[in-house]
Parts: structure tokens; C-alpha cells; sequence
């Protein structure tokens, strides 16, 4: 039997693993690109040797099942190798942002309960001086600290509902929350991608590890036995080398990026034409960016909704629904997704209410977090228990889902429910706008109002306060935003999601003034 069928056989299967997949792709294409980033290439038998030594060390220096192993690093085969060598020792891994401030990596790793953390130069330069409740290993020195070649670790049997790994939800105030998904969920990630081609795939990743965003393509591509090529740090031209370089047939990208290399004016001239699979997700698609992908860069491109934490998750085919550009598509089959009013019931066919979802992919809960758990759950009449996603939506007559925004973003002004996205589907249309976001901030006249910020194209003529004036003439009075101002950038978190937070703070804080 071929290996893509012994592969294909496993993931069939009720429950299985990750590293088992990999051990039985180092038996049968050992010599096969396992993944790849600027300096390191490494075949599956090199990963599958390097994750037992990882495991073994691990266990000698008293790592134990189901304890967490922290890294903070940029994507690299080093960080690829420790992720994957936790996951054979039973361990759970812990990618941990580097963005984050020193105090709140040191929180996280000490939340997490990591007895070891692997840190790149980068990190250990900003850590320098806090004090860590763990053993630091840099992973520059990794080869020092594994030992001998031939470790091999103890057996450690895998549970379904046993942690896999932790992320951590993105944050610019306090420590974010661990969101532990299980084994049986990262499985069931793996087995639903039977008709993506990740056998074959050659995956270019430009997101990071601590991202669920990035795990999605990059889990599947190992477990089916493609290759990954990581990005260090994302740059547009850089990416579009990589992808010709490596004849690139599979990407996972977040909204901003796409946005940044489509937007470059030799895009066209870059061979892209082995891509067959490009996804999108973390963010709001806009749907002319949409229609620009899928006219200009060859492959389909898949626009898939859900939430770290899991419920449920719906996708777009963009290439097959042209006319659906304005959705995130319908719910995956094994997926259900329910919408509810502010007192918790299901709303009428055709309303707009809060997305609640479950499957088969849903985390084990917040970690160390009991309450926060609690509320991020919903339970139906019937008992079944559902993840709120935190946005607000409805379906269309054919049972695509369209997103409104985020329910902690809405703002309530005067009285009025504002929903940032409506204004910036407008400001964003505005010929001199490249890129723009609403935040509400507090008021004594109305409780919460909208105030915009936008980037300009290089070639814009016109002041914020006539941009400011051709937006509200066509909003209605309630939505009308009270003050518009210009920036070079929005801040965004490395997935692309624009740090609204940051914004009101520094709006507060007189910047903006």
C-alpha cells in the first residue's frame, strides 16, 4: 500500500496523532522536505529523529505528561522542532507571542506552568532581567541541550481530551487568557482536510506559531506529509519570492496581507501558478479584495470563519461563489451554529443575533480559568453546550452567515446600537483611504460615539475633515462619526487584527489631538 494511502487510512480513523503521523512518514519518504525557513532545511527522518531527542530531554530534565513547554520565539525550524518534540513527550506546547511585553510573557509562562521555556535571541534580549519561573534553553544552543543523538523517550500514551497545546488570546492590557485545545480537536482538524491536498502540498506560512491562525495549514501539511516553509517576519515582496522560489501550492494569510501584496504594482510579474489552495481567516475580508485574489493569483481561495477557542467554523469558497463575497460562507459539515438574542435565546429565521457554535473542535476551556470558561459558554434547551464567538450576525436565504461585527465592539450611542463595520465598509470605499478602522470612545452627551482612523494612499489630496465630511453625508445621523483622524499605520497584532484598544488609548492619551 503507498504511503498517501497508510496516511490516508490513519486519519480515517476515530483518534490517532500527530507525531505517530509523522513517525510513519520518516519510515516511508525519509528523505522528503519536512520543513524549511531561511538558514535550515530538514527531511521527515531528520524531524522525527530531532523530536525524539527533543521528548527524551524533556523527560530527563522533568518535564511530565500533560505539562506545558513554552517558547517565545519567530517562526523557525528550531521553535517547529521543540513544538513537535513536547507533543512526543505527552506534553502540551506553549508558543507564547514575543510582541507581548516582558511582563506579560513572563505572566504567561507562569500561568502556563512550564517547568522549561525556549527562548530565540530576540526574546532573551527583551527577557533580559525578568525573572522566570522556568529553565531557559535558547534554542541557538539547542544542540547542546538535547544530548545524545541516540536518546530515545519514554512511551507516553495519549488521551483524546488531553492537551495538545495552549495559545494564548491576543491582548494589549493584562495576560491573556490560555485557550487548551485537545488532542481530539487538533485531530479533528487533521482528518477534515481529506480533499485539500496537503500530501502534496508545499505550504509557505508568513503568521507565527503561537497563532491558531498558522496551525491550521501548518498541522495539516506535516500530518499528510507536505512541506512547510516558514517566514521569519512577513514582508510582500519577500513572500511573493519565497512562493516562486518554492513553487508554493498552499498559504494561509490574513486579511492585511493579502491586502499588502496585491497591492504591490509588480505583483504580476511573479510565477504563482503551482498555488491550487489559499486560505484567509482572524480578520474581516473585505469582498473587492476577495474579487481581486481570485481574478489575479491563481488556486482556490477558501475564507474560513470560526475562533481559536473552536465551536464552529464555516468557509467560502470565494473561486465557487462569486455572488457570496459579502459572507464567511456556510457552516462545515459537523458544524452547527445558533443565534441568539442578549437574554440568550434563538433568535427568529432571518434575524441578527450573537453567533453561538459547536463540533468536534471545541477547546477544553480557558486554562486555570473557571469563570472565564463559564462565560464563553452557551447551552441549549436541549443541553448541548455551545462556544460564543463574540460577533454578531445573520443568515442569508441560502444559509450563508454575514457578519455585522463583534459584540464587544458595537457601540451603543444615544441609545443606538453603531456597528463599526458598516462605517468602515464606507470609509474604506473613499478613493483616498487605503486602510481604515471605528472605535467607540466614552462620551457625557451620548454614553459612546464612533471616531474613525484611517491611513491615507500615497496620493491623497484631501484633509481628514473632508474625508470626515463626505463620509457622514452619507451615514444616517445615529451612525455619523464625530471626529476622523489620519495615521501612517493602524496597529495591528501579528495576525492582522487592528488593536482598536491601542487606538482609544492613545486618543486618550492626546496623540491624536
Amino acid at each position: 500500500m503507498s504511503a498517501e494511502h497508510d496516511i490516508a487510512a490513519l486519519l480515517a480513523e476515530d483518534f490517532g496523532t500527530l507525531s505517530d503521523l509523522i513517525r510513519v512518514h520518516a519510515e516511508q519518504r525519509p528523505d522528503k522536505l519536512a520543513i524549511a525557513d531561511d538558514v535550515t532545511r530538514i527531511s521527515y527522518l531528520e524531524l522525527d529523529r530531532m523530536m525524539d531527542r527533543v521528548a527524551a530531554a524533556l523527560q530527563r530534565d522533568g518535564t511530565v505528561a500533560g505539562q506545558a513547554v513554552a517558547s517565545v520565539a519567530h517562526p523557525s525550524v528550531a521553535q517547529a522542532i521543540v513544538f513537535l518534540g513536547a507533543l512526543r513527550a505527552g506534553s502540551m506546547a506553549a508558543p507564547i507571542q514575543p510582541s507581548a511585553t516582558p511582563e506579560q510573557i513572563t505572566a504567561m509562562i507562569a500561568d502556563c506552568g512550564a517547568a522549561i521555556v525556549f527562548l530565540d535571541t530576540a526574546a532573551a534580549e527583551a527577557l533580559h532581567g525578568q525573572s522566570l519561573a522556568a529553565q531557559v534553553v535558547l534554542l541557538d544552543d539547542l544542540a547542546a541541550w538535547l544530548g545524545a543523538e541516540a536518546a530515545m523517550p519514554k512511551p507516553v500514551t495519549v488521551q483524546p481530551s488531553d492537551g495538545f497545546n495552549i495559545i494564548y488570546s491576543s491582548g494589549t492590557t493584562g495576560t491573556p487568557k490560555g485557550i487548551v485545545q485537545s488532542h481530539a480537536m487538533r485531530w479533528q482538524h487533521l482528518s477534515r482536510n481529506t480533499a485539500a491536498g496537503f500530501d502534496q502540498a508545499v505550504t509557505l506560512i508568513a503568521t507565527p506559531l503561537y497563532s491558531n491562525t498558522t496551525l491550521v495549514s501548518f498541522l495539516p501539511t506535516l500530518g499528510w506529509g507536505g512541506s512547510v516553509v516558514l517566514m521569519e517576519k512577513f514582508e510582500a515582496h519577500a513572500y511573493l519570492e519565497l512562493a516562486e522560489q518554492y513553487r508554493a501550492t498552499h498559504t494561509m494569510l490574513v486579511p492585511v496581507q493579502y491586502q499588502r501584496i496585491m497591492a504591490l504594482p509588480d505583483f504580476d510579474r511573479f510565477d504563482l501558478s503551482a498555488f491550487r489552495f489559499k486560505t484567509c481567516t482572524s480578520a474581516p475580508f473585505a469582498a473587492a479584495l476577495k474579487r481581486d485574489v481570485v481574478a489575479r493569483w491563481p488556486g482556490l481561495l477558501i475564507e474560513y470563519y470560526g475562533m481559536t477557542e473552536g465551536g464552529a467554523s464555516c468557509a467560502l469558497n470565494a473561486t465557487e461563489y462569486p455572488d457570496k463575497l459579502h459572507t464567511v460562507g456556510r457552516p462545515l459539515p459537523g458544524h452547527e451554529i445558533r443565534l441568539i438574542d442578549d437574554d440568550g435565546i434563538e433568535v427568529a429565521s432571518g434575524e441578527m443575533g450573537e453567533v453561538v457554535g459547536r463540533s468536534g473542535a471545541m477547546m477544553n476551556g480557558y486554562h486555570g480559568r473557571e469563570q472565564a470558561t463559564a462565560d464563553a459558554t452557551w447551552f441549549s434547551p436541549d443541553g448541548d453546550r455551545f462556544i460564543r464567538h463574540g460577533d454578531i450576525g445573520r443568515f442569508d436565504n441560502d444559509g450563508f452567515l454575514i457578519l455585522t461585527d463583534r459584540k464587544k465592539d458595537m457601540i451603543i450611542s444615544g441609545g443606538f446600537n453603531i456597528f463599526p463595520s458598516d462605517i468602515e465598509a464606507l470609509l474604506v470605499e473613499h478613493p483616498e483611504v487605503a486602510d481604515c478602522t471605528v472605535v467607540g470612545v466614552a462620551s457625557e452627551q451620548w454614553g459612546e460615539t464612533p471616531v474613525g482612523f484611517y491611513v491615507p494612499r500615497g496620493d491623497a489630496a484631501q484633509g481628514a475633515d473632508e474625508v470626515l465630511a463626505a463620509i457622514n453625508a452619507k451615514l444616517g445621523r445615529t451612525q455619523r462619526l464625530s471626529a476622523l483622524y489620519r495615521t501612517d499605520e493602524l496597529p495591528r497584532s501579528a495576525i492582522g487584527k487592528v488593536l482598536k484598544r491601542e487606538l482609544r488609548d492613545r486618543l486618550v492619551a492626546g496623540e491624536f489631538a
